[in-house]
Formats: structure tokens, C-alpha cells, sequence
């Protein structure tokens, strides 16, 4: 027969009152042997694990990190920060989660860091490796020539400081190669301004484009493309011009058939 929920509540009650008044009559031998029994638990489950210290956590998420694994790396090089501030592995922890960041492709986030990093640790050897990666990031995150160029633009500001701050660092070829990569982009960007303008009839604000990527980026594949669309144009000026003054000729030349006399 089955006990309603109720009566298994009371059977409850009733079977935890009776060891709770044996246990009240057992004698000091008794209580022993519960102790005993949950002692044997507690050295069966063995000691609680100790915190992990700032080197352990920074091994395992470097063995991570070597791996690829930027996710798990980065979750534990965050504890390294939280938990220990003051300890010289929190400096290799703020370093490597902004590179986690990087290479896990979340550069706004990456750039974030290294700008933290650099700011907090000025004089650190790896400021130069940081403001490298900040202009790493701005390198990822360039927009196409008919797009905006903001990212270029702090492309060439960031290397720019590198150079004058550090000119002798191991970044220096690198970091040239993707400045005269980024000003050429610059300089695609008017061209393709420029020949929006033109096709729309706007000459005279083309000619302004075209003559902003010739000054500022002269050295360049586009600078040299901007240069033959400005002779293209002037070319087309002149030609107007001829024909304006021919048919003006031909016009009075006319009137004069017309009569002589005048």
C-alpha cells in the first residue's frame, strides 16, 4: 500500500527523532564511532586543494597560450590580475591577455591593453613590442580604399612615435614597410575621391584630391596615378579651351563674310 507524502514526512520525523534521542542515550563510544566514520570520509576525500599560486597559474596558461588555446590563456592570466596586483607575473598577465586579445582577433580590445600596458609600465623593455602590436592592430583593422581611412591614419601616428621614440628597435623594417603601405592607401583613397568628383562633374574639387595625394604622399604608386589624371585633366581644360576659342573665330569670321566692312 502506498504512504501519502505526508506520511513519509511524519516517518521521517518520527525515524531522525528516535536516533536523535539514541544519540542522546549513546555513550561517549558511540558518538566516537560517528565521528570516526565521518573522519574516514574527510581522509578519503583527501585535504582541500590550496589556491594556486601566481607561478602555477602562469605556467598553465602559457602552456595554454603556446597551444593556441587564447581563450582558456586569456580566462586565466585575468586571475593572475585579479588575484595578484602586486606580484611581477601580474606585468606578464597584462601583456599576454592583450595578446590573447590580439590573436583571437579582437583588436579594439587588444589596443585597449597595450595602451594600459604602456601606460602603467613607461620604462618596461617590452614597450617597444607593445607599441608595435597597437599598430599591429590598426594594420588588421585598415578599411579599403573607398572606406573610411581612420585606422590608417593611427597606423602612421603610432609607428610614427615608435620611430622617433625607439629608431634602433627590431620593429624599424617592419614598421616602415607597413607605413609606406598604409600612406599609398592614403593616397588610393583621394585617387578614388577624386574620380568620383570627376565623374560627377565636380572638377575643381578632384583637382584639389589629386593634388593632396601628389604633395602628401608624392613617393607612392597612387601619388604617380594622381599625377597622370591631373595632366588628363588639364589636358581636357586646354582642349575646352581650344574649341571655345576656335568656334569664337569661326564665328566672326562669319560675321565678317557677312560683311566685309566691319
Amino acid at each position: 500500500m502506498r504512504l501519502s507524502a505526508r506520511c513519509l514526512v511524519l516517518l521521517s520525523l518520527l525515524i531522525i527523532g528516535i536516533f536523535a534521542g539514541c544519540a542522546g542515550k549513546d555513550s561517549g563510544i558511540e558518538a566516537g564511532k560517528d565521528k570516526g566514520v565521518f573522519s574516514w570520509f574527510r581522509s578519503a576525500a583527501g585535504p582541500p586543494p590550496e589556491p594556486e599560486s601566481e607561478v602555477d597559474l602562469s605556467d598553465k596558461a602559457m602552456d595554454y597560450f603556446v597551444q593556441g588555446r587564447y581563450i582558456l590563456a586569456g580566462e586565466i592570466f585575468q586571475k593572475v590580475k585579479d588575484r595578484y596586483p602586486f606580484s611581477p607575473y601580474a606585468m606578464l598577465a597584462e601583456l599576454r591577455l592583450a595578446d590573447c586579445k590580439f590573436y583571437m582577433g579582437d583588436y579594439d580590445e587588444a589596443i585597449s591593453l597595450y595602451e594600459e600596458f604602456e601606460k602603467l609600465h613607461p620604462t618596461n623593455e617590452a614597450v617597444t613590442y607593445v607599441i608595435f602590436q597597437e599598430g599591429s592592430c590598426y594594420y588588421r583593422l585598415m578599411e579599403s580604399p573607398d572606406r573610411d581611412q581612420t585606422f590608417t591614419h593611427k597606423l602612421i601616428e603610432t609607428y610614427e612615435r615608435l620611430l622617433n621614440g625607439y629608431p634602433d628597435s627590431p620593429y624599424s623594417y617592419e614598421v616602415r614597410k607597413r607605413m609606406a603601405e598604409a600612406k599609398n592607401r592614403l593616397a588610393q583613397h583621394e585617387v578614388v575621391v577624386a574620380r568620383w568628383y570627376i565623374r560627377t562633374g565636380q572638377v575643381p574639387q578632384a583637382k584639389n584630391r589629386l593634388e593632396t595625394a601628389l604633395d602628401l604622399y608624392p613617393d607612392t604608386s597612387a601619388g604617380v596615378k594622381a599625377v597622370r589624371l591631373l595632366k588628363e585633366e588639364r589636358i581636357s581644360q586646354q582642349t575646352s579651351t581650344a574649341e571655345i576659342d576656335r568656334v569664337k573665330e569661326s564665328e566672326e569670321s562669319w560675321w565678317r563674310r557677312l560683311i566685309p566692312f566691319i
